[in-house]
C-alpha cells in the first residue's frame, strides 16, 4: 500500500482553552481548525499565524531527490510550528522512513532541548503500540529525528466509517499505548488522531511525545497541547495523568457515536442516540466517565481506564452483535 502523510498538519504550540463563548472567536483568529492559542498575563492571546498561510511561504528545509546523508527526500508529510516532516528512502536498508527535522529558524537551545526531550523519553519506551524511533542524529548539521513510516492516521481514517468491532479494537489499542506510558510515569499530553499513526494489520501506534510530561515534576509550557482535543484541566495548565484519559475518552467517543463531544462537555453529547443504539449501557457508563469535565470523577490514569475497558467489551461486543441479529 502506497504510504500517505502520517504526520499532524496543523501548527502545534502551546495552547490553552478558554472556558468562554469567545473561544470561537480566538480559532477564528488563529486562522487554523480548532485554533492555536496562547495564555498571556491578561488572558488569551493568538500565537503565531494560520497553518494555510505558513505553508505559503517558503517553509521547506528539504526538497525531492535531496540526500541527507544515507537518506532520499522523496516528499513532504507535514509542517509543524517548529519542525517539518518527510517520507524519506534509506538507501542502505531500502526502506522507507519518516524523518522529523525542526526548522532551522527555530533551532534555539530551547527548542533543541525540548527535541532531546521527546528522543529521551520516547527511547524508554518498549511497546507495540507505541511509536519507537529508529535514529536520532545530526546529519549535515541537521537534527533529524527518525521513525518508521506507517499508511496513514487515525485522523485520516476517521473521513471513513469504522465498523464497531474495528472501533473497539482501535480503542484498545489506543488505551494499552497510553497505559503503558502511564506506567512509565509518562503524560503524554497530547493525545489527539493525528498523533495515532496506522500500520499494517490495522496496528495503531501512539507517536509524537514532544510536550510529553514526566509526573510528579514542575513543569514548563503547562497549558500545552491541541485546542479541541485537551481536558479543561490542561487547558487551564493543570495537566495530569487524567488530562489523558479525557483525550482517549473524547476519539473513542468520536469512533462510536460519529461525532465530537463539545465544549462544555455536559452530558448526553452530539450523536447519543446514534451512540444508544448500538453499545451497551455500560460502554455508555464507561465514556461518560472519561469524559467528565471534572477530573476527580474520572479514571485516575488509563492504566484504570484499559481495566474498566476489559472487563466491558466483552459485554459490549455481544450486545452489539445480539443487537446486528434483530
Amino acid at each position: 500500500m502506497q504510504s500517505v502523510a502520517t504526520s499532524d498538519n496543523r501548527l502545534p504550540g502551546f495552547v490553552v482553552l478558554p472556558a468562554t463563548r469567545r473561544f470561537s472567536r480566538y480559532t477564528r483568529l488563529a486562522g487554523v481548525s480548532g485554533g492555536h492559542l496562547a495564555r498571556g498575563g491578561d488572558g488569551v492571546v493568538v500565537l503565531g499565524i494560520g497553518c494555510e498561510q505558513q505553508r505559503s511561504g517558503v517553509i521547506d528545509i528539504l526538497k525531492p531527490r535531496q540526500k541527507l546523508g544515507k537518506y532520499r527526500i522523496e516528499r513532504r508529510l507535514g509542517v509543524g510550528g517548529f519542525a517539518c516532516v518527510y517520507q524519506a528512502m534509506d538507501t542502505i536498508e531500502g526502506i522507507r522512513v519518516a524523518l522529523k527535522i525542526p526548522r532551522p529558524q527555530h533551532l534555539t537551545e530551547e527548542v533543541l532541548g525540548d527535541f532531546r526531550n521527546e528522543v529521551r523519553l520516547t527511547a524508554k519506551l518498549d511497546h507495540p503500540n507505541v511509536l519507537l524511533i529508529k535514529d536520532a542524529s545530526f546529519i549535515e548539521d541537521y537534527f533529524v529525528i527518525v521513525f518508521q513510516l506507517g499508511e496513514r492516521t487515525l485522523a485520516d481514517r476517521l473521513r471513513s466509517r469504522l465498523s464497531f468491532d474495528v472501533a473497539l479494537d482501535y480503542a484498545q489499542q489506543m488505551l494499552d499505548a497510553v497505559a503503558y506510558a502511564h506506567s512509565m510515569n509518562i503524560m503524554h499530553c497530547d493525545i489527539k488522531p493525528e498523533n495515532f499513526i496506522i500500520f499494517p494489520n490495522n496496528r495503531l501506534r501512539l507517536a509524537d511525545f514532544g510536550i510529553a510530561k514526566v509526573a510528579q515534576r514542575t513543569i514548563k509550557g503547562s497549558g500545552s497541547g491541541s485546542v479541541g482535543f485537551m481536558a479543561p484541566e490542561q487547558a487551564m495548565g493543570r495537566p495530569s495523568m487524567k488530562s489523558d484519559v479525557f483525550s482517549l475518552g473524547l476519539i473513542i467517543c468520536r469512533m462510536l457515536s460519529g461525532q465530537w463531544p463539545e465544549w462544555p462537555f455536559s452530558w448526553p453529547p452530539p450523536g447519543y442516540q446514534q451512540l444508544r443504539r448500538k453499545a451497551h449501557p455500560d460502554l455508555i457508563d464507561f465514556l461518560r466517565r472519561a469524559i467528565e469535565p471534572n477530573p476527580r470523577k474520572r479514571f485516575r490514569d488509563a492504566e484504570h481506564m484499559l481495566n474498566a475497558f476489559r472487563r466491558v467489551r466483552p459485554r459490549a461486543m455481544r450486545y452489539a452483535e445480539r443487537r446486528k441479529r434483530r
